[in-house]
């Protein structure tokens, strides 16, 4: 269940962690001052646009439409904009842990002036995503090409950090084995999921698409983590992350979008542990050494081991290298002597028996691997 917590009650920074999973009412900046250093594993951020709308905007019929028009979208020059965007920019920085990342979405009114600041705060880019939408709006006004997309940049929190969470196995597996590509193509927000109100009208006129929050934190981010949303709405981000078992804080000063994304949240059921399990690749397993194996009681020195096919031998010594005729070496370098190659997966390439069949001690690596996750 999320809750409301009034800004005032956020004094001091506190280090506790009430305001998690909590929607904070008032400004994004005084909040975002609010919470504590280094506390934030991803952010994404859906500022005001500026759209500079120039009056109401009509279909070929007549018909007004629809668009942001709302005060918080209007500013007096593209300097006080800009001076907004540093001011809380500047902010995020601080919540977010150093190997945290932030995402901020936009189009064409905002996100360069948006990138251009970044750059400028020392944020480093990672991606650029292109959300091209099935079913965009048509353009009412000027001849030009219709606005078919918005521009999400995904950044670091600076140019030299480290084990920021991307999950590319994840992601390709999910692309069909195809590495996923920074082109995304979702619908907008439209009927079931858009949220209305009891005259019929949006709640929030710029409400994304669950989908495509979705994969913004499976891509990023693991269960448990916590997502900030300083531009809170109608909840989207919340929401998604409660169905994914993340953590989440929104900061909105709007009493109906926070009415609206109160309800919408409290309805979410997360999914199981089963059904967040990230899928993760060889390179993100805990490394395991050779000598661990030894050290372990699963192999033993004087033990012979084979290739698959009993071409080559070798005896494994107590320090954790192996040994064939005057070679010594590592599991992978002394694997590549003896084929005469450049280079070899010892875990794959060396065999051990047991019970009249060969086994590869990458087998062997997977039990040490299974132990390690459990005493994690």
């Amino acid at each position: 269940m999320s809750a409301v917590l009034p800004l005032g009650q956020l004094s001091g920074r506190p280090q506790s962690r009430e305001w998690l999973n909590t929607i904070i009412k008032g400004d994004c900046v005084a909040a975002l001052n609010a919470l504590p250093d280094k506390s934030v594993d991803v952010i994404f951020a859906d500022p005001p646009y500026n759209l500079q709308l120039g009056g109401e905007l009509h279909r070929p019929d007549q018909s007004k439409v629809d668009a942001c028009d709302d005060h918080w979208d209007q500013f007096s020059s593209f300097e006080a904009y800009d001076a907004f965007t540093r001011a809380w920019l500047l902010a995020c920085r601080r919540v977010l842990k150093p190997n945290g990342t932030i995402w901020v979405i936009g189009s064409y009114h905002n996100i360069f002036r948006v990138g251009a600041i970044m750059q400028d705060m020392n944020f480093w880019i990672l991606n650029d995503i292109v959300w091209r939408k099935s079913n965009p709006m048509p353009n009412f006004k000027g001849r030009r090409f219709q606005n078919a997309h918005e521009t999400m940049i995904w950044a670091s929190r600076d140019p030299d950090a480290k084990g920021y969470t991307f999950n590319y196995d994840a992601m390709k597996a999910a692309n069909d084995d195809v590495q996923m590509r920074s082109d995304w193509l979702f619908p907008i927000c439209n009927g079931g999921e858009r949220l209305k109100n009891e005259n019929g009208e949006k709640v929030h006129p710029t409400q994304k698409p669950e989908a495509l929050l979705a994969r913004v934190l499976m891509s990023s981010s693991k269960p448990g983590d916590v997502v900030l949303d300083p531009f809170f709405g109608s909840g989207t981000t919340g929401a998604v992350a409660k169905l994914l078992g993340r953590n989440f804080v929104g900061i909105e000063r709007e009493q109906d979008y926070i009415d609206a994304a109160t309800a919408r949240i409290e309805a979410v059921q997360p999914l199981g542990t089963a059904e967040l399990k990230v899928m993760t690749g060889k390179k993100a397993e805990p490394r395991v050494a050779f000598l661990s194996l030894i050290e372990a009681g699963l192999l033993r020195p004087g033990m012979v081991l084979t290739d698959a096919k009993q071409r080559y031998s070798a005896i494994i010594r107590a320090d954790g290298t192996l040994a064939s005729g005057g070679d010594a070496g590592s599991i992978h370098r002394l694997g590549a002597k003896v084929q005469g190659f450049d280079a070899c997966n010892g875990w794959t390439f060396w065999h051990y028996e047991e019970e009249g069949a060969l086994k590869p001690i990458d087998d062997l690596r997977a039990i040490i691997r299974q132990e390690m996750a459990k005493a994690g």
